[in-house]
């Protein structure tokens, strides 16, 4: 059944792996490149903080140190520069720091995008829950802009990064899928300038990004990742892994 269920994903997301392949792969290049235990690496990730996420997460990123989390939700690094700061600082001196980051979508084994069937539940629900919550505001007209309150500061951020894509998610074929890569994009964005705001205090910087997609509860996950570059903190020296990975 998860081999339909991939031809299922993959007619969204080409690229994408079930999380546990896209671990090991992601695992094995680093120790091929760098020569590299997992228990070397400090790994932080920028995914959203719904909990099927947690009940999702591939087992081998526990081999590494950490994770930190970066994300809030939708997976937008809302730790900011202090959260940053405070992995880097806790990377082994002979290792390297991994970075992943990605916002969520949920695909039903039915091929319905936007919502899952969540363990003990009776009906599908919303995935990712808070992105589409701001979507649906956003098709309704509902999102005032600049209108970011204290009590719930995550969703009106991510209601304001929708709102400034408006255009582009109305327009889209599906608006959910649009919102994703929405989202995808304005997360990368913030990690690069995060990045470059951070001092690390090792020679590698590996910085993986992608989509993180849920399936229903006998479905397990999958990762469609986009972006897997390794970064020489010593020279600058920039390097592409995606053809390795």
């Amino acid at each position: 059944m998860n081999r339909q269920y991939l031809k299922i994903v993959r007619k969204f997301y080409p690229g994408a792996y079930a999380t546990e392949v896209a671990m090991d792969r992601l695992l094995d290049v680093v120790e091929k490149q760098l020569g590299l235990r997992p228990d070397q690496l400090m790994y932080a990730d920028s995914i959203c903080c719904d909990d099927v996420n947690i009940i999702q997460y591939p087992e081998r990123a526990y081999e590494m140190l950490g994770p930190f989390k970066m994300g809030g939700l939708s997976g937008f690094p809302f730790a900011g520069i202090a959260g940053m700061n405070a992995f880097a600082n806790h990377v082994p001196v002979d290792g390297a720091v991994v970075i992943f980051y990605a916002p969520h979508i949920g695909i039903t084994k039915n091929g319905e995008v936007g919502e899952i069937h969540r363990i003990g539940q009776l009906t599908n629900s919303p995935c990712c829950g808070a992105a589409k919550g701001a979507l649906d505001k956003l098709m309704a007209n509902e999102i005032l802009q600049d209108d970011i309150t204290a009590l719930d500061y995550q969703l009106n951020a991510i209601e304001q990064i929708l709102l400034r894509n408006e255009k582009r998610i109305k327009g889209a074929e599906n608006a959910v899928f649009e919102a994703t890569e929405v989202m995808y994009e304005a997360i990368e964005q913030r990690i690069n300038i995060l990045i470059s705001k951070t001092d690390y205090p090792c020679k590698h910087l590996i910085i993986a990004g992608g989509v993180f997609v849920n399936g229903d509860v006998d479905m397990g996950s999958y990762c469609d990742y986009r972006r897997f570059e390794y970064l020489n903190l010593e020279t600058g020296q920039r390097s592409n892994w995606m053809i390795d990975f």
